[in-house]
């Protein structure tokens, strides 16, 4: 058996309040002075609006943007049709409309459009030669040679610094003479390089020097 569609009390809710709105748009329109096929395009378009301020605040929220011109123009919308609903409830004779509320209606469609093209077209940052990104620095190893002239890949290292010699003076020589012939005469075996370098008090290159020259 097939299934029976039940009516959804919201969309029925939905279905009376958009046609008792659009109702009361024609009927102010049509007493500003717009009649025939503009006074049934005046709820058409206030309406569009509406929605296409909502779904536009609603995709800036999602994508985490600023929506304060969203809801400036679903504010725009919603006053014009709030506006509506209560100026036909009574409190406005629509058979002697005031002349600003003339001035509003017949200046709603340019508002209406300007609001609706800016709602659609979203803004791009520009693309340009200015906005391209600055090519990188050449490598310190790709750098221009001069015509003629091939690079070499593997440059050069600096030659290294010849070795001064180290030379001790002869009173330090004679010197570390007597601490030998005293270590040997204590010991029996000849004094090492490293300890004439701590009986010397001196650093290690100086302290071979002596012990060569002491042979």
């Amino acid at each position: 058996m097939p299934r029976l569609v039940r009516p959804d009390a919201v969309l029925v809710q939905a279905v009376i309040a958009g046609a008792l709105s659009f109702a009361h748009l024609h009927d102010l329109a049509e007493a500003a002075g717009q009649h025939g096929w503009k006074a049934w395009a005046y709820p058409v378009s206030v309406d569009l609006l509406l929605v296409a301020a909502w779904h536009r605040l609603r995709s800036l929220r999602d994508a985490g943007e600023p929506a304060g011109s969203a809801w400036s123009w679903f504010v725009v919308a919603l006053a014009a049709s709030l506006g509506a609903n209560v100026a036909t409830a009574g409190l406005l004779d629509l058979g002697d409309v005031p002349d600003w509320l003339r001035i509003l209606v017949a200046g709603w469609p340019a508002l209406a459009f300007l609001g609706g093209t800016l709602l659609v077209h979203r803004p791009t940052p520009p693309t340009g030669p200015g906005t391209e990104p600055d090519p990188e620095p050449p490598s310190t190893v790709e750098r221009a040679t001069e015509p003629g002239v091939q690079a070499n890949p593997h440059p050069a290292l600096p030659a290294p610094l010849p070795a001064t010699a180290v030379t001790a003076p002869p009173a330090l020589v004679a010197h570390a003479q007597k601490i030998a012939a005293d270590h040997h005469a204590r010991t029996g075996s000849a004094i090492d390089t490293e300890t004439l370098r701590a009986r010397l008090g001196v650093p290690s290159p100086m302290a071979e020097a002596i012990a060569a020259q002491l042979g």
